[in-house]
């Protein structure tokens, strides 16, 4: 029974990431932003072979920033205008 709720959850995650994937590619932001958040989506898609759980956990909080339009600050720039 415990395998079919792993199963579930591998299935969703799956889903979640291939969603993910395509807004990020979606969105509207320097090339830099892009290439962080499609690095955390890698570091994600690692974590699910190990710990499918946290790797749902920090998907669920990426998608949420995503969401919030909460991107990471794009390291080609410096903050200054």
């Amino acid at each position: 029974m415990e395998r079919d709720g792993q199963l579930e959850l591998y299935g969703l995650v799956a889903d979640r990431l291939k969603e993910a994937h395509a807004r990020v590619r979606a969105l509207q932001v320097p090339e830099g932003v892009r290439m962080a958040l499609s690095r955390k989506l890698l570091v994600i898609t690692s974590a699910a072979k190990h710990d499918l759980a946290d790797a749902a956990k920090r998907l669920e909080r990426l998608m949420n920033d995503l969401d919030e339009g909460r991107f990471p600050q794009d390291p080609d720039t410096d903050g200054s205008p």
